[in-house]
């Protein structure tokens, strides 16, 4: 009872700072700028901390190291491609669309084509990765509070209330704070989440007298399978699982220069030199952090019983930081355990609610800026409009991923982000990249690229072994459908290797097949201002 009192403190705790945090930011939000862009006052340090904060989500911090824990090499391949996706990220989009953007995705996208059928696309796209993206977050939500509660992860009740609350959490972070109070969120989420994962790191290191290869060879004995160090444990069982990682490694690569959450991070300072060098903070934190992982993940491998009827494996992999956490501390039943595993959990909770706010709030200023403002109203929309019909968005976004991770929440939720990652590099990065840098890309080329791309994800995921086909395993089913059901004609868990070239590709049928001829005039005032950042303060509209 103690434990309880001491987790359930700690975890109002994290909650109240938070919601202190949201409120305080509120009173210094007015009007759609700071609203949607926290004012453009952020400093590149503060930016790349919140970047940070946004990117290092429930899936890095419960999902990889409980990849690498069950999986070994081929776990830690998940942080060598979220890491990496930065470089692309880098080089390709975050000064360039500093320059040439406003609030939205959108905004880059329509400036030289028809507004209303291109923000109606690239909203619908937001959209839908950031539900993806969400529902990893809530299945991270529910995993802990079970395991912190001794709830029955079969008791489907328990966890959808547990997933309901922090949805109810998160749309008050975005009606109240606007994209100021999410910022100051996620920075400090992202200080809490270094410093508690750097405390995991030197404990279990500690154990093995800092000696990492004395670490990787008692993981590698205590998981008891063979050529746990070396790749094709769970991407090299057959040609299948390796096309399967071949789809992953584009889907990671490739998705965070499509992730709407991330591209909007780029407009919240000053200037276009500013962006570029929040991304060089964020680079170097997530990349540390990816480190700790790497310790994480092959700690709870050589601390914790990974065998097939242990709560790391029937959680998939969610549940291994918490309980490495606990086992550093003192182990089950002492009090150094019992404060670990509650003061990790409510770090682990409040990255969360850090990242959810951020993926409603940009999700939901798509649907209001792009939606309601420029295609419904044709841009007549006041701005104490356009912030009301982000907070109708927001609460009706909540809704639809509550009710989608419910059915979700025996998936891993590295996975799970993986699919966000699919989507976002199959949908929105060949419009982005085409829109850049082929003068001729048109509407059509457009529209084909974000409806093609992500229609193809989708449809391959729905007919994937992660919708159905998987069976059960201890009683617990690994697809989303009824163990009865099964669709999976499609072999691969990511369809990234399909639906990406497939974006680029309808992008440019789109173009060449079209009679619209693109502006020139337009072109090269894009080009102009993304490459320079002459002009990029003025408005992007007709």
């Amino acid at each position: 009872m103690d434990d309880k009192v001491l987790t359930i403190g700690l975890f109002l705790a994290v909650v109240a700072l938070t919601v202190y945090i949201t409120l305080r930011a509120s009173r210094t939000t007015s009007g759609t700028s700071d609203f949607f862009a926290g004012g453009r006052s952020f400093t590149p340090i503060q930016n790349g901390m919140a970047i940070g904060g946004d990117y290092m989500s429930a899936a890095s911090f419960l999902g990889i190291s409980g990849a690498i824990a069950l999986t070994g090499y081929d776990g830690f391949l998940y942080s060598i491609g979220f890491l990496v996706a930065w470089l692309v990220a880098l080089l390709l989009v975050a000064e360039m669309l500093r320059n040439s953007g406003k609030f939205t995705m959108a905004d880059q996208l329509a400036y030289r084509m028809r507004q209303r059928p291109v923000r109606t696309a690239a909203a619908g796209s937001t959209v839908v990765v950031s539900i993806f993206y969400l529902l990893a977050q809530m299945v991270g939500a529910g995993t802990l509070v079970a395991l912190l509660l001794d709830i029955e992860t079969t008791n489907t009740l328990a966890i959808s209330a547990v997933i309901a609350g922090v949805g109810a959490l998160m749309v008050f972070y975005v009606t109240v704070g606007g994209m100021k109070g999410t910022t100051w969120v996620q920075i400090v989420k992202a200080v809490l989440l270094m410093a508690g994962s750097a405390l995991i790191v030197f404990l279990v290191l500690a154990k093995f007298d800092f000696n990492v290869s004395e670490l990787l060879g008692a993981a590698a004995q205590q998981s008891g399978k063979e050529g746990f160090l070396d790749p094709g444990i769970k991407y090299g069982i057959s040609e299948t699982t390796k096309i399967d990682f071949v789809s992953l490694g584009l889907a990671l690569v490739l998705g965070t220069a499509g992730l709407p959450h991330i591209l909007v991070r780029f407009y919240t300072v000053p200037t276009a030199k500013d962006a570029r060098k929040s991304v060089l903070w964020a680079i170097a934190i997530i990349g540390v952090f990816y480190l700790f992982t790497l310790i994480l993940g092959f700690g709870a491998a050589a601390l914790l019983d990974t065998g097939p009827d242990s709560a790391t494996a029937i959680s998939k992999g969610n549940q291994a930081s918490p309980l490495l956490a606990q086992e550093v501390g003192g182990g089950a039943g002492s009090t150094g355990g019992a404060i670990m595993i509650a003061l990790i959990s409510a770090v682990a909770f409040a990255t969360i609610l850090a990242v959810v706010a951020g993926l409603v709030l940009t999700s939901s200023t798509s649907v209001a800026h792009d939606i309601y403002n420029s295609v419904i109203r044709k841009g007549q929309a006041t701005e104490k409009e356009e912030i009301r019909m982000t907070r109708y968005a927001a609460a009706g976004i909540g809704v639809v991923a509550i009710a989608l991770a419910i059915p979700a929440r025996n998936l891993n939720i590295a996975f799970l982000v993986a699919l966000a990652f699919a989507v976002a590099a199959s949908a929105n990065l060949p419009a982005l990249v085409y829109n850049l840098f082929w003068r001729r890309f048109n509407t059509r080329g457009a529209l084909w690229s974000i409806y093609g791309g992500l229609t193809s994800c989708i449809g391959l995921v729905i007919f994937s072994p992660v919708v159905s086909g998987k069976g059960e395993i201890k009683g617990v089913n690994q697809s989303l459908l009824p163990t009865s059901i099964d669709i999976s004609w499609f072999p691969l868990e990511n369809p990234g290797i399909v639906s990406i070239p497939l974006g680029f590709f309808l992008g440019w049928l789109g173009t060449v097949t079209s009679k619209e001829t693109a502006s020139e005039e337009r072109y090269t005032e894009l080009e102009v201002r993304a490459l320079t950042g002459a002009g990029s303060e003025k408005a992007i509209s007709h």
